[in-house]
């Protein structure tokens, strides 16, 4: 079985509960178990691990 991780790549002030819950939405559609959210737009690298 293929391990895949979503990978949500976003250029904002900061990550919202919305962005979360739409990574949380493609986990459940796509059946992956991983995704990471990764935002550009603040002044240092910020990330997002969820898991389900």
């Amino acid at each position: 079985m293929d391990e895949k991780i979503i990978l949500e790549i976003k250029g904002k002030n900061h990550i919202t509960e919305t962005d979360v819950s739409q990574a949380i939405n493609y986990l459940k559609v796509s059946e992956n178990k991983l995704a990471l959210i990764v935002n550009f737009g603040e002044s240092k690298l910020n990330y997002k691990r969820i898991v389900v």
